[in-house]
């Protein structure tokens, strides 16, 4: 993709939050019109009424910004334009000199705030235990319209869009060769990436994984008695995500617009349309979202949308990616991959296995959709053990 040499330019971000957003977000939350809810409905109709008054209550009275703000400024931050669109992300260049780059590609309703725990680790694992011949330079960007890249100024953003932006943003910072890690939307844009320049990518490395790793559509009866019993456990876990859990997609991939009024302008609605997402892909063996995430970091992140106005623009790549023709794996990658399939996941092996050169597949017995924030030990060491053999 052309640019001229001044939207190549890389300049240093800090996170500067104007002390009016603060007082106009604990107002906001302070003049909240709450709806009712059916006696004991707990989570089955949606978020939980009790739950997301007790949270916004911590969130206007107990949660500090300014912390949070300061501890997310520890890393360096950039700003560049790539394609048309402001791209923000950290660049923690790891103390071994011969660490591996790495892009790291987060999820929605994540954030980069999903890879805070793994920074220290991945870059410098002789600080934390581990090898230092298993360092890595990291670079995780904020996906176009999300967060402080900002919304979006034209359509088309979908995950190969998006890739092919990653693989400028690498080159822009000399990095010829290097690996890809990501889950959920990440888990998209990371196998694109692999596909878009695998002269540069070396291996592939995804969690939460679904499109390209799972099968569309009904599967054949002859097949699923050919499956194990957690891949059975797998395809209900499928049919019920489509039948019961897909709401959100199905609005995100039509009218985000019309989605992005009530979460731009509510507070309260914001918190509660992400949150429901942590509460239904955390560990079942969590009752509450915080029971499996810190309540600051999680809504640390929801701060990411809320102060930048994104969670409309954010939407809109669910939009871009169910409209568009190139999102879709079309082509198999023979790009080294690895999966890491913690107890929630769903992606299974010979589906992976048809779009994918899958060389690496690890099966966990903990962790959810978020693995980067709850188990994070798991990660590094998977995301470690993979790229062992590509460096």
């Amino acid at each position: 993709m052309a640019d001229n040499s001044a939207h190549q330019q890389i300049r240093p971000y800090r996170i500067e939050t104007d002390q009016s957003q603060l007082d106009d977000l604990r107002e906001r939350l302070a003049q909240t019109r709450w709806p009712d809810e059916l006696p004991g409905a707990a989570w089955a109709y949606g978020a939980s009424l009790p739950y997301i008054r007790s949270l916004a209550e911590y969130w206007s009275s107990g949660y500090d910004w300014r912390k949070h703000e300061a501890q997310l400024n520890e890393y360096p931050q950039f700003l560049t334009e790539i394609d048309g669109a402001q791209v923000h992300f950290l660049h923690v260049r790891s103390p071994e000199p011969d660490a591996l780059p790495l892009v790291l590609t987060h999820g929605w309703p994540g954030s980069i705030v999903e890879f805070l725990d793994v920074i220290g680790p991945l870059s410098d694992p002789r600080s934390h235990g581990g090898n230092p011949a298993d360092a890595f330079h990291l670079v995780i960007p904020t996906i176009p319209g999300f967060g402080f890249s900002g919304p979006t100024t034209d359509g088309g953003w979908n995950a190969a869009r998006v890739a092919r932006a990653w693989d400028e943003l690498m080159r822009r910072l000399g990095y010829e060769s290097y690996g890809a890690q990501g889950g959920d939307l990440g888990a998209l844009i990371s196998p694109a990436l692999g596909r878009h320049a695998p002269d540069s990518v070396v291996g592939v490395h995804v969690n939460a994984a679904s499109v390209g790793f799972i099968p569309l559509g009904p599967v054949p009866d002859e097949v699923v008695s050919e499956l194990t019993e957690s891949e059975k456990a797998r395809l209900e876990a499928i049919a019920r995500f489509t039948g019961d859990g897909f709401g959100y997609h199905a609005i995100q991939s039509t009218r985000p617009q019309t989605l992005a009024y009530g979460l731009t302008d509510s507070a309260v609605g914001q918190l509660a349309w992400i949150m429901e997402k942590f509460k239904e892909w955390t560990s079942r063996a969590a009752e509450l979202p915080e029971d499996a995430i810190d309540r600051d970091t999680l809504l640390t992140n929801v701060m990411l949308y809320w102060l930048t106005g994104t969670a409309g623009s954010a939407a809109r790549m669910y939009y871009e990616n169910s409209h568009g023709l190139d999102w879709f794996p079309a082509t198999r990658s023979e790009v080294p991959t690895g999966v890491a399939n913690f107890a929630e996941d769903v992606a299974i092996r010979r589906y992976a296995e048809e779009k994918n050169t899958i060389v690496h597949w690890t099966e966990f017995d903990r962790g959810g959709h978020f693995a980067a924030l709850e188990a994070p030990d798991l990660l590094v060491l998977d995301i470690r053990a993979f790229f062992s053999s590509l460096r």
